[in-house]
């Protein structure tokens, strides 16, 4: 291996080969299980916002005959949860750059149970959304630290990896969540698939409570109140790429939940499906943007730029959302639910193509307020995705034009963000860098911010002088990474 320069970052590089040989000692094979933990709580942490919509789907027609309400009225308790996740990742997120990660986490989990209790007793739909505002507001604290603690954690190329991971796991639950939905109907009616998620919300709180190490050193945190959190957020919105790469997610995430929020009625209403068969093909739809994920992460990271996936993730999402408007306007003649449901699992899985990389060369531009960082980027989206929301239902719940049309003007934006404010052509060097990593130790796989490797000895200092445990723990995962 070169010569670094760095006797702290080499500790680390040289950690990477024994780790990935088949042959890893028993010290090094205890730190990845720890790892592999670790990845697995976060996956759980970013599965709640599909866990909390997805289970919710095939019930969303029931909530609208039990509680005598239109369905723009019940397609507003989506609406709710998604600009309470939006607004509280926004709350939440410089909360974890000041105090740590581990804090507002468990304080966001303990108010998500309590609320998700409470949607299950509501007698009426005005006290559903109110309480589902209040969900999505303590839910939005799994998501927003989730993302941080990754950056805490990860650089370059390693981090682009892990955020495919992340997709990989919490792809899952969109396509459990909906199956155990529409299972759960059939035993007992809408408030039963609130109970479900009350005693998802206590397991996750126990799990992050006994096993989630703490990630940001206290030396790190930012003493600052609420001034110094909004001169952070200025400074990162004034970063023309990071701004672009954030609004690129939140557009693509605006084209996703379109879909999210008008499937059930599309697919049950307009082509007769059963809540069973819309389950299935929901999870049809999640395996493929799995599969897409993996083969982003394994396949495409280290071998092709972040920005040229990218932009061809938008480009596959353009055209499934044409094809899936000519159908929908009749330009074919009638069209069953095949086609249909072929250019939405297009459309899905691409999506795959875009938000890993786009959250990754945001992220990589904020290294020094990953939570403020975090919170930019969740709260775009689930802002954007929640005015997205009640469009596809302002035509009624008999045409899946609406639904195409707010898929089709979105991508259209990101697009347009990814070339006007991105502007890829021009800063090639993050996804060079990444390239450069995948084939050996050269300077250009080096971290963004050449303080990260004092930062790191920094870290490790720490753990020695007081503190905890938790501490320690992720030092090593840092060393695995």
């Amino acid at each position: 291996m070169p010569e670094r320069g760095q006797g702290t970052r080499s500790q680390y590089t040289e950690a990477e080969g024994p780790i990935r040989q088949a042959g890893e000692t028993a010290a090094l094979a205890a730190r990845r299980r720890t790892g592999l933990l670790v990845t697995l709580v976060l996956g759980g942490l970013t599965a709640v916002p599909p866990l909390s919509m997805d289970m919710y789907l095939p019930a969303l027609p029931k909530v609208t005959d039990a509680l005598h309400t239109s369905a723009a009225t019940a397609q507003l308790t989506l609406t709710a949860c998604l600009m309470g996740m939006a607004l509280g990742q926004l709350v939440v997120g410089p909360m974890s750059d000041r105090w740590g990660r581990r804090r507002p986490l468990l304080t966001g989990l303990v108010i998500y149970i309590v609320a998700t209790a409470i949607c299950a007793l509501a007698p009426g739909v005005e006290l559903l959304v109110g309480f589902r505002l209040l969900q999505g507001l303590a839910g939005a604290a799994g998501i927003v630290i989730a993302r941080a603690i990754v950056r805490d954690l990860y650089d370059g190329m390693e981090m682009a990896r892990f955020f495919s991971t992340l997709m990989l796991i919490s792809g899952v639950a969109p396509i459990v969540a909906p199956l155990i939905g529409g299972q759960v109907l059939r035993f007992t009616d809408w408030r039963g698939i609130f109970v479900v998620l009350t005693v998802v919300g206590i397991l996750l709180t126990l799990v992050v409570r006994w096993k989630l190490p703490e990630t940001l050193a206290p030396e790190k945190r930012h003493s600052g109140g609420t001034a110094e959190a909004l001169r952070t957020m200025r400074g990162l919105l004034a970063d023309r790429a990071f701004a672009g790469y954030t609004l690129v997610g939140g557009f693509t995430f605006a084209a996703l939940f379109a879909y999210i929020s008008a499937s059930p009625f599309v697919i049950q209403e307009i082509y007769g499906a059963s809540p069973q068969t819309f389950s299935l093909l929901f999870g049809v739809n999640s395996i493929g943007l799995i599969i897409v994920g993996q083969i982003n992460g394994r396949v495409l990271v280290g071998r092709v730029s972040l920005d040229k996936a990218l932009g061809t993730g938008l480009a596959v999402i353009t055209v499934a959302a044409v094809a899936l408007l000519l159908m929908a306007t009749g330009v074919f003649g009638h069209v069953g639910l095949v086609p249909i449901a072929v250019g939405l699992f297009v459309l899905m899985s691409a999506m795959s193509l875009v938000m890993p990389n786009a959250n990754t060369l945001a992220l990589t531009r904020a290294s020094h307020a990953a939570g403020s960082a975090s919170a930019l980027i969740g709260t775009s989206s689930f802002l954007i995705g929640a005015i997205a929301s009640p469009l596809v239902g302002i035509a009624g719940e008999r045409t899946a034009v609406p639904m195409a049309v707010v898929q089709l003007i979105s991508v259209l934006i990101a697009a347009g963000c990814f070339l006007g404010l991105c502007r890829p052509w021009q800063h090639g060097s993050a996804g060079a860098s990444f390239t450069a990593a995948a084939t050996g130790p050269t300077p250009a796989a080096e971290p963004r911010n050449p303080a990260r490797a004092a930062e790191r000895q920094e870290t490790r200092e720490s753990t020695q002088t007081g503190e905890s445990a938790d501490m320690r723990e992720s030092a090593e995962m840092r060393a695995d990474s």
